[in-house]
């Protein structure tokens, strides 16, 4: 049945067509304005009644009529390739959030167009040093006075004149031998880069806090199943034992109160978790997606240098005093181009062409036309000296200016030096404490897990209380917890330190 509909939609497809150029062939042949109106509409009628493609004949025997046409937005074209894919869930490392979040971080891509731009100034500012080229092309047409060949323009030769010159323009002052502007624009653009480093080491602080929080938040909340799961085990022995005549009923009350809270935990455990999902969805996916996963390598320890070693590479890689520094070579080229203006400036044009009453290399000129034909292409050089006389202290005000900028990035650099001390050795004491108490933790966490095995097995020899059960399986929750972000805390440390070294 579907194979002869099918059938029967495709016959109707080329039918429809058919039928309308029918009616347009009929209404030619006869040839009158009634005929020809009324062919014309009964072969499109014909047309839209009958053309159906098998798509939405398709359609309507599924939905039962018409349908209206739904444009679905999908939140990302990631999410649109997944669910061809069944909608299989993308599995990401932390180097692969980073890539993604340099790739779709807004502050850092900002600091990485600031730095192509000022590579393109570093460029230009180079280019404006050396001599420049152009050709120019004018036809300059004058009205006629009727007596004198040269027009109502004296400036002008004739009523007709033609310009075709190639420029050759250099421009020489104290700003030029000093290489000041240049100077300055390679400062800018050692600051522009020194500054996106900055944002992409921020950055990874910033994906480390939100891709191991997502990590410490996806094992509380198996930590809180699993303590879910023990309460509800112990209700049930307690609950078995009292019906034995082993234990009270208090012991029944009071670790149904243990389950409805380790129940009340483990929603605020999801939550959490949901909620650090959320966050580091939105700096890895252009679109609002969250079906993915995380790798858990918390457990892999990073290696810390000695301090002497890392306090080398933050004098060599640190961001910070590379941007300070730029910084203050920029306010010095400020400060060599505000002297320079009190010097005088040289300029050159040289232009080489045509500038006759014809456009041609050679030809009469009007104003004397007995002289007969004389050559046209020639050149002529400008040159233009400029020496600042008076512009009421304008120069002297930049000037000073250039020496406060140049005074303030000076006490800029060496507070950023004293700040990278004292930053390197907090971040490295960090460092050093977090890593150190990682032992102490999962060996706690591996005791507690004792603790709870041993209280539960002396519970039911009825050698121990109720309150030793639910402050072993209190212990356990704590230390598990604790551990995992003794964990995120030491690569939240080490990230911090990177930050002034760079990466090792």
């Amino acid at each position: 049945m579907n194979e002869a509909r099918n059938r029967l939609d495709q016959a109707n497809a080329s039918v429809g067509p058919a039928l309308f150029i029918f009616g347009l062939v009929t209404c030619g042949r006869r040839g009158r304005k009634a005929h020809r109106a009324g062919g014309a509409t009964l072969g499109l009628m014909v047309m839209l009644c009958i053309v159906r493609t098998p798509a939405a004949a398709q359609s309507e025997r599924k939905g039962g009529g018409t349908q209206s046409s739904v444009v679905h937005l999908s939140e990302s074209p990631e999410a649109d390739a997944r669910t061809d894919k069944e909608g299989a869930p993308i599995t990401l490392t932390f180097q692969d959030a980073l890539e993604r979040a340099r790739k779709y971080s807004p502050q850092f891509q900002a600091a990485a167009s600031v730095s192509k731009l000022a590579h393109e100034d570093r460029l230009q500012a180079r280019a404006a040093m050396l001599p420049s080229a152009n050709y120019t092309m004018q036809y300059l047409g004058t009205q006629g006075n009727g007596i004198l060949p040269s027009g109502r323009y004296v400036t002008n030769d004739g009523i007709h004149v033609y310009r075709a010159w190639g420029v050759f323009r250099q421009s020489l002052s104290a700003d030029t031998f000093t290489l000041a502007s240049y100077r300055r624009a390679e400062a800018a653009e050692a600051l522009a880069i020194a500054q996106e480093d900055i944002a992409q080491r921020g950055l990874t602080v910033t994906v480390t806090r939100a891709y191991y929080g997502l990590v410490v938040a996806e094992r509380k909340y198996a930590t809180a199943q699993q303590s879910r799961d023990q309460a509800k085990h112990s209700l049930q022995i307690s609950q078995e034992m009292e019906e034995q005549g082993q234990v009270a009923h208090s012991d029944v009350i009071t670790f149904q109160i243990q389950f409805n809270q380790q129940e009340q935990a483990y929603s605020e455990a999801k939550l959490a978790m949901d909620n650090a999902r959320l966050s580091l969805a939105v700096l890895l996916f252009p679109g609002f997606d969250q079906n993915f996963n995380v790798v858990d390598d918390l457990d892999a320890t990073q290696p810390l240098p000695p301090f002497a070693e890392v306090q080398k590479m933050a004098g060599e890689n640190n961001p910070q005093i590379r941007a300070a520094m730029a910084l203050l070579r920029e306010t010095r080229s400020d400060l060599t181009s505000a002297r320079t203006a009190f010097l005088p400036s040289l300029s050159f044009d040289v232009d080489y062409g045509i500038e006759a009453n014809a456009f041609a290399l050679q030809s009469h000129t009007s104003a004397s036309p007995e002289a007969g034909r004389l050559p046209n292409l020639g050149y002529f050089v400008t040159v233009t000296l400029n020496l600042p006389v008076w512009d009421w202290g304008t120069l002297r005000s930049k000037l000073r200016q250039a020496e406060y900028r140049k005074r303030q990035t000076q006490t800029e650099l060496t507070f950023a030096q004293r700040q990278l001390l004292g930053d390197l050795h907090a971040y490295y004491n960090e460092a050093w404490t977090s890593r150190s108490e990682v032992s102490t933790l999962r060996s706690s966490a591996d005791l507690a897990a004792e603790s709870l095995r041993l209280n539960a097995l002396r519970y039911k020899a009825g050698q121990a209380t109720v309150l030793d059960v639910l402050n072993a399986q209190t212990t356990l929750t704590q230390a598990r917890d604790a551990y995992a972000d003794g964990l995120a805390r030491s690569r939240i440390a080490i990230a911090n330190l990177q930050t002034l070294t760079g990466s090792f």
